[in-house]
């Protein structure tokens, strides 16, 4: 009996968030540990599920770095990395939207379905969802009167989102899957970019109720490495300017600052080496991360 009503309890907590985002967008970034380990991944495809079912409408977007970086050995080519971006060349280009466009890809929407879900893969060429632009790095060289710009092949920024496709799909109870592979129309080129900016940008788009990043930390730590549950987007950016925030971190806190004061209600940073970590996040009191409001 008091398994039962520690089950109707936990229902009951839920009920005001599942009242809160009935009919709402929330977008997720979906890698880390997460996309490898396959307990994880099976509970993610289940929260994905649960999240549809209930009403709400999901739109996960998806790395792959590991299993493009495991390709690319296979092929003898060694990665290349400047401030944490791949360099991709023609060659590289070729194995990105092969690994992610195809194999992720279509893993993540096999588990969802596999789960109850009704998933479809997506890269930004289909339906000219991701119009992407060629991304230059400015790097400081103190010999030179002018910062370096620095040509990483292959790698974009986003330039617009077009929701049409994701709202039709949204509209017939299907969940989209996302590749964060873009295409410039006026190049006939195709782009390697950051996930994290492509679900940021997409949350932006669709006027998201929430951005969910799912990463390989509980969220942002203090300077005593404690987990800071909370977010102005003015903290953030003090803690960055100390040095508190740094690293990797610093790109994945800047994609919550940027989602937030581009209309987004509310960004988290989450763990997803936890079970469930989106329900847990979505539905209980607590949530499991770090949240991030304007």
């Amino acid at each position: 009996m008091k398994h039962a009503m520690s089950r109707a309890g936990t229902l009951i907590e839920a009920l005001p968030y599942l009242q809160r985002f009935s009919g709402q967008t929330i977008v997720i970034k979906y890698g880390g540990n997460a996309m490898v380990d396959e307990a994880l991944k099976s509970s993610f495809a289940m929260d994905i599920t649960l999240l549809k079912q209930v009403g709400i409408n999901p739109v996960v977007v998806h790395g792959g770095g590991p299993q493009i970086g495991k390709v690319l050995a296979q092929f003898g080519k060694k990665a290349k990395f400047i401030d944490g971006m791949r360099v991709t060349d023609s060659e590289t280009m070729d194995v990105v939207e092969m690994v992610l466009a195809g194999r992720v890809n279509k893993e993540i929407v096999a588990n969802v379905n596999r789960a109850g879900g009704k998933a479809v893969g997506l890269s930004g060429k289909d339906g000219g969802l991701i119009c992407a632009r060629k991304l230059h790095i400015k790097k400081n060289a103190p010999e030179l009167d002018v910062p370096e710009i620095i040509d990483l092949g292959h790698v974009g920024q986003v330039h617009k989102i077009n929701t049409a496709i994701l709202e039709l799909l949204e509209q017939d109870r299907f969940v989209p899957v996302i590749a964060p592979v873009g295409y410039d129309t006026s190049k006939g080129q195709s782009y390697n970019i950051n996930a994290d900016l492509v679900a940021g940008a997409v949350a932006q788009a669709l006027d998201a109720a929430k951005l969910i990043l799912l990463t390989d930390v509980t969220g942002v730590l203090d300077a005593d490495k404690k987990l800071c549950s909370s977010f102005t987007a003015e903290k953030a950016r003090d803690w960055i300017s100390d040095g508190i925030i740094s690293g990797g971190m610093i790109p994945k806190v800047q994609c919550c600052l940027d989602a937030v004061e581009g209309g987004v209600d509310k960004a988290h940073i989450i763990d997803g080496r936890v079970p469930h970590a989106v329900i847990l996040e979505m539905f209980t009191d607590e949530g499991v991360g770090t949240v991030f409001t304007s």
